[in-house]
């Protein structure tokens, strides 16, 4: 474990990683206390604005199978998103400017973000003072992300909306157990939950416009225990996705109207629970262009790729994005001699990336940065 020398207390082995890669550089560090963050702070040799960099940090419970030489140590973990390289490449952007701070009219708030994958790190970071950390308001922020489904060395970002909200959902169906052979005895959850499973689609097609992107997958179904038992509950649990606010709340409206509805038709009692996730990602229209712009002049001519469409996955740099201007990218780490489209995607137990794409994220970190605060 590593003791913060400010602190003296022992640290998780993230926070310290993360530390010991910082170490000797003129940045002011705190340590969150809910997830293990780290917040580092560059002060440029003149006052001006504040620009914020953020890596997050989550492993994935998976069993790798790549067979990399440098595979998980620990069974049933994997950097399977790349997070792992996020981390490397914003330590090493911090390393960078802290080199060129000579040529910073301001600072840099680089956030190490642990609870990305489900955990609203950022929501907590936020709440533990995320954005007070500068001497000035941040104004405009940038997070990468690692993709092998995109050429090494590309980014990939569009203006507004960039992913989607992600919220879970189950619903409980209650009926009345009996034999398998006397249905009429009993009031049977399993023939309404199959219902429901259709009937949402059909609420999508019919309750959403055709012009708004959205996924609602059940993921789980669950009843009973035998083959002649007529159970007494049955479950359905899964995902529904949106792009804008108003769509996301209007499923979340429709989804408990047709399940309620349906199972009243049955004789069942209906329970739908609607756990609230990631809002949407909106990235902000200038800093959205202006990054495809950078992206070119920085990684060279085409590395810029504008995103025809939102990817219907979900981040939560989205909550950051909500009080400040600011983008999320993909940058692309296709390994050699792969077609990005056939290349195994983030959440994969078999992902695997170009490690050489991470020169590409340090330096579009670094001139993120140092177009900023010239």
């Amino acid at each position: 474990m590593h003791r913060h020398p400010e602190q003296g207390l022992a640290l998780p082995a993230t926070q310290a990683a993360v530390l010991r890669a910082l170490d000797g550089l003129p940045v002011r560090i705190t340590t969150g206390t809910s997830l293990g963050s780290v917040v580092a702070v560059l002060d440029g040799v003149r006052p001006g604005p504040t620009v914020l960099l953020r890596g997050d940090m989550d492993a994935l419970p998976i069993m790798e199978r790549t067979g990399l030489a440098f595979a998980s140590e620990n069974p049933g973990t994997m950097h399977a998103c790349g997070h792992d390289t996020h981390v490397a490449m914003l330590a090493s952007a911090a390393r960078v400017l802290a080199g060129r701070r000579d040529a910073l009219n301001g600072q840099v708030v680089f956030m190490f973000q642990p609870g990305e994958e489900g955990h609203h790190g950022a929501e907590q970071m936020l709440a533990e003072g995320l954005l007070k950390h500068a001497n000035n308001p941040i104004e405009r922020a940038l997070a990468l992300h690692i993709t092998a489904n995109v050429r090494t060395g590309a980014l990939a970002t569009r203006p507004g909306p960039m992913m989607a909200s992600s919220d879970s959902f189950t619903v409980l169906v209650t009926g009345k157990g009996g034999h398998g052979a006397l249905p009429h005895r009993s009031i049977d959850p399993v023939p309404p939950a199959a219902e429901m499973v259709g009937a949402l689609q059909t609420m999508i097609s019919r309750r959403v416009a055709a012009t708004e992107p959205v996924v609602l997958t059940v993921g789980r179904i669950t009843a009973g225990t035998t083959t002649n038992v007529i159970p007494e509950t049955a479950e359905l649990a899964g995902t529904i996705r949106a792009l804008s606010e108003p769509v996301r709340q209007l499923l979340h409206e429709e989804l408990r109207r047709v399940c309620e509805h349906v199972g009243a038709a049955h004789g069942c009692r209906v329970d739908v629970r609607i756990n609230t996730g990631y809002a949407v990602t909106v990235n902000d229209e200038t800093v959205g262009q202006h990054v495809l712009q950078l992206a070119d002049d920085v990684l060279g001519a085409g590395h810029a790729e504008l995103m025809d469409t939102p990817m219907m996955g979900a981040e939560d740099f989205g909550y950051v994005l909500q009080r400040v201007p600011g983008a999320l990218a993909f940058l692309g780490a296709c390994p050699p001699g792969v077609d990005p489209d056939e290349a195994a995607p983030n959440h994969s137990d078999q992902v695997v990336f170009d490690e050489s794409a991470m020169e590409h994220g340090v330096a579009f970190y670094a001139a993120f940065a140092l177009d900023a605060l010239r």
